[in-house]
């Protein structure tokens, strides 16, 4: 299957992206600080959330940091094994071109067998290209970003370019013509605290899945966003505010559940 197949299916009963962020200086008490429970405490949370996600999204850096790319490993396969048909969209927001690019490629689709992953296109289509030899994955490109520090690029005004479109409004229209080669297999990144934003990538790219991460502990409004993004194929990604519901609490994948449900129907009923 194409992965804007694998999507639209799983998102048929959701639009929630759990974002596996394991800080383990934030693990309930008996793991507090303790970075071998990564994986326990991301498969704890997957196995109380997946008949609720549409998605799940491991953050590379979180797991890099502690050389713990095993404990990555072990929670892609127990996602794969208890929810075989949420993708995995690996949140790694790599930049580079040539042979690096395809190495980085292989990571992401081979060793950790994701569904889709996040890039940066600073340096242009030679950053994409070489994931979209895969053609059963996915990629998603960073385009408006929940971060302040967007403005300082995504925003600026593109003078050489008919229309002198920003930067973040040219991205929207290359994928959804030039880069989509194959339907679907290019997708965008943009901030739910920026809905105004994410309207004008909809109705520059109607077609092409959107992350949109921000909903949750960076602000961003569910409502808002469910309704800037129209009909379009949309993961809305929360990440802090389920894993840590329950923090310092035994009881804490029941508590993540609990934020996961609300917001699951917080965005089914914006629609």
């Amino acid at each position: 299957m194409r992965f804007i197949d694998r999507l639209q299916a799983a998102s048929r009963h959701s639009k929630l992206c759990v974002g596996l962020d394991p800080d383990p200086a934030k693990f309930p008490a008996e793991w507090a600080g303790d970075a071998r429970r990564m994986a326990d405490f991301c498969c704890a949370i997957v196995d109380a959330t997946h008949d609720v996600a549409a998605a799940f999204k491991p953050q590379f850096a979180y797991f890099a940091a502690e050389a713990a790319e095993d404990q990555l490993q072990r929670v892609i396969a127990h996602i794969r094994k208890v929810a075989p048909a949420v993708p995995i969209v690996l949140d790694a927001k790599r930049g580079d071109i040539g042979d690096t690019a395809k190495l980085y490629a292989r990571e992401a689709f081979v060793r950790y067998g994701a569904d889709a992953v996040t890039l940066s296109p600073y340096m242009g289509f030679d950053t994409i290209a070489p994931y979209l030899e895969f053609e059963d994955r996915g990629v998603f490109v960073l385009c408006r970003t929940s971060t302040p520090g967007g403005d300082d690029f995504q925003m600026q005004r593109l003078a050489d370019v008919d229309g002198q479109p920003r930067l973040f409004e040219e991205l929207a229209r290359r994928a959804q013509t030039e880069w989509n080669r194959i339907e679907g297999q290019v997708g965008l990144v943009v901030g739910a605290t920026y809905p105004r934003e994410l309207a004008r990538v909809r109705e520059l790219a109607p077609t092409v899945p959107l992350l949109v991460p921000g909903v949750g502990a960076q602000g961003g409004d569910a409502v808002a966003t469910v309704q800037a993004n129209g009909q379009g194929s949309v993961l809305v990604n929360s990440s802090r505010a389920i894993l840590y519901a329950g923090r310092q609490r035994t009881d804490f994948a029941e508590q993540a559940r609990a934020v996961a449900l609300a917001t699951r129907d917080q965005l089914q009923a914006a629609r």
